[in-house]
């Protein structure tokens, strides 16, 4: 099991950073091994010390 250390990002949150082996198995990393476009991620508090990170597609309609 690897363990990722959580970061200060700023005041009100801190961070944790994704294998780049697990975003490239998504197809999120270009070849150059550099995130490829846009991407949203919604995270979910389920229950202590347990999170679920899940990748979102946003569109936008036009009025």
């Amino acid at each position: 099991m690897a363990l990722n250390k959580l970061r200060q990002l700023d005041q009100n949150s801190a961070g944790v950073t994704l294998p780049k082996d697990d975003l490239r198995l998504e197809g999120i990393l270009d070849e150059n091994g550099e995130v490829e476009g846009e991407h949203h991620a919604h995270i979910r508090h389920v229950d202590e010390g347990k999170w679920i990170v899940e990748l979102v597609e946003i569109t936008f309609s036009e009025k």
